[in-house]
């Protein structure tokens, strides 16, 4: 999320105070309605059994769950980027990296799920041997594992900067991955892992696309349906991979971008592209799942009428 942060440190110096409470007051909005969703979405996942029993039920939860997170830790960075507040860099480390951890749980997940489609279609009669809940809980596990490690290393590669040359350990630019890169090993790594990551996600997602493509094409008309929605949910997954990599440029864009707008016409395309690019992407599966899935949409649209209801109580004197 916060590689814009170095970019957005230019671009609200001139904005004064009324213009920064609309800007922030439209994002948080934003923000707040996605969140909503996301945790009714979350609260519906763990309201009934077949929810908490069913593998890729399991596994969305996951994925809202890091969403959700990383939707809201870039909602606050980005207040406190626009409020001007300059924290330590202790705080602000941790903050970019667990911000991290959330973002790259996100393609791993989706890569687990469209494995469990693949499996799904490809081997119905091996689905529940092979599909198991304690094999989901593995999954689960080595997702947040194989991302923990990675924030590990990023942490080590952090503590090779002297710290101890510096006047003080508050910051003097606003918090931000960017700005937490504070050598080149460090880009070089983030560079490298990011590009890892997304390529072999793709590689995992398109393969298990291609099988079910197949699968669907051999299948009868009853299981040729199935395969079909089946493989939707794969170009879905495709979708929201890119979406995730597109977040990652945000940053990159927005120097390009840079150079051909006035500071006026950037500061309304930054908050346009953090809205879309960052904040929307996290609310897309909630979104996805909440209106295709047959199972979910009844109990989902359930507890949002109830939520509503109980707010418009609390509401009417």
């Amino acid at each position: 999320m916060s590689g814009e942060a170095p970019m957005r440190t230019n671009v609200t110096t001139g904005l004064d105070l009324t213009e920064r409470v609309m800007l922030s007051t439209l994002t948080t909005v934003s923000c707040g309605i996605f969140f909503f969703i996301n945790v009714t979405t979350l609260f519906t996942l763990r309201s009934r059994r077949v929810f908490c029993e069913t593998s890729r039920y399991v596994l969305l939860y996951n994925l809202l769950l890091a969403d959700t997170l990383q939707m809201s830790l870039s909602q606050v960075l980005y207040l406190l980027s626009i409020c001007r507040v300059m924290l330590t860099f202790p705080v602000c480390g941790l903050m970019v990296m667990i911000a991290n951890l959330t973002n790259e749980v996100s393609p791993l997940t989706l890569v687990a799920m469209s494995l469990e489609r693949y499996v799904a279609v490809c081997f119905p009669l091996r689905h529940a041997a092979v599909v198991t809940a304690r094999n989901t809980a593995v999954a689960v596990f080595a997702v947040w594992a194989v991302c923990s490690l990675n924030v590990v290393t990023r942490v080590l590669l952090l503590l090779q900067f002297p710290f101890e040359e510096l006047d003080s350990l508050q910051m003097k630019t606003i918090c931000g991955t960017m700005v937490m890169f504070l050598g080149p090993a460090s880009d070089t790594y983030d560079r490298a892992y990011t590009c890892f990551l997304f390529v072999s996600a793709t590689v995992a997602i398109i393969a298990s696309y291609v099988g079910v493509v197949i699968a669907a094409r051999a299948a009868s008309s009853a299981d040729g349906a199935s395969a079909l929605k089946a493989r939707n949910t794969l170009l879905l997954h495709m979708v929201q991979l890119g979406l995730s990599l597109s977040s990652t440029l945000h940053n990159s864009l927005l120097l390009l971008i840079s150079r051909v707008v006035t500071t006026a016409a950037l500061i309304r395309i930054l908050n346009v592209l953090y809205v879309f690019i960052i904040m929307l992407p996290r609310c897309l599966s909630a979104l996805i799942y909440g209106l295709r899935d047959q199972t979910i949409r009844p109990v989902l649209f359930h507890h949002l009428c109830c939520c509503c209801s109980l707010k418009k109580v609390h509401i009417s004197p």
